[in-house]
């Protein structure tokens, strides 16, 4: 069969394999390090995650916590971006603009991952302040069950706010929150990716502090909450899926009280 496509459809197809398999490489390659280094925590805790068991939280420990955060955030995070990522690349191809279509998804990409790298810093100042307060156990788990139940009621509320619902349906909708805020250039693929990482945020954030609850290295509850995410994204009942989250949410943290 000969192939009727047109040059512009070829680069395109071309464009979305490229990113495509971008995306799927960086992620690979934050789980590569998040895997062995969970697996060791719950093992013997000689190998990559040894360092975690220092009982002087000097810089140089606090910069790895801050990668551990930064790492993981990005491999959690970075498969539900891919579709306004692919979306953006595109866009990009067919603008016509001077600078490369690659040059600008590069862009737009690390504007995202640096937003999720800022929310790694607060996570990572947060788990010291909440393991000096005996709030988290050495396992980086809730050791207190009034403070876990607290956070799921707070991500269980959160899932039926305004300000969800908008975050969310910027991120259900990318070529929406492309044609809105679009900006050309590199420095406007940067604001771009940025302005899509607030909105990821803004829809996730409370989400992310379940960590806090079930394990931060715990690889069955990342997993869990990273398909949670990308179903509530890109499902077809993602929107309706999530408010229903928010009330088995709001139950979790209501019989974790009745049991304490």
């Amino acid at each position: 069969m000969v192939d009727s496509s047109t040059p512009i459809e070829v680069l395109l197809r071309r464009d979305r394999w490229l990113v495509g398999g971008a995306l799927f490489a960086a992620v690979a390659l934050c789980w590569a390090w998040v895997v062995p280094m969970a697996l060791d925590m719950y093992g013997p805790m000689t190998g990559s995650s040894a360092w975690m068991m220092t009982g002087t939280w000097d810089f140089a420990h606090l910069a790895l916590l801050f990668a551990m955060w930064a790492v993981m955030m990005a491999g959690m995070m970075l498969p539900s971006a891919a579709p306004t990522l692919l979306l953006y690349g595109c866009v990009a191809r067919k603008s016509g603009e001077a600078v490369s279509a690659r040059a600008r998804v590069n862009a737009f990409a690390i504007g995202y991952l640096l937003v999720w790298a800022g929310f790694g810093l607060a996570a990572t100042v947060a788990q010291r302040l909440l393991s000096k307060w005996l709030l988290l156990s050495p396992m980086m788990e809730a050791q207190n069950r009034a403070f876990g139940a607290a956070l799921f009621i707070v991500a269980g509320l959160y899932q039926f706010t305004w300000f969800k619902r908008t975050c969310l349906e910027s991120c259900r909708s990318p070529a929406a929150f492309i044609v809105r805020h679009w900006r050309p250039g590199t420095r406007g693929a940067l604001r771009l990716g940025v302005a899509n990482g607030l909105f990821c945020l803004g829809c996730c954030w409370a989400l992310m502090l379940l960590l806090f609850v079930g394990g931060v290295m715990n690889l069955w509850w990342i997993a869990a909450i990273t398909v949670f995410v990308l179903l509530e994204k890109i499902a077809p009942y993602g929107a309706q899926g999530g408010r229903l989250s928010g009330f088995l949410l709001c139950a979790a943290g209501i019989w974790a009280l009745a049991a304490h």
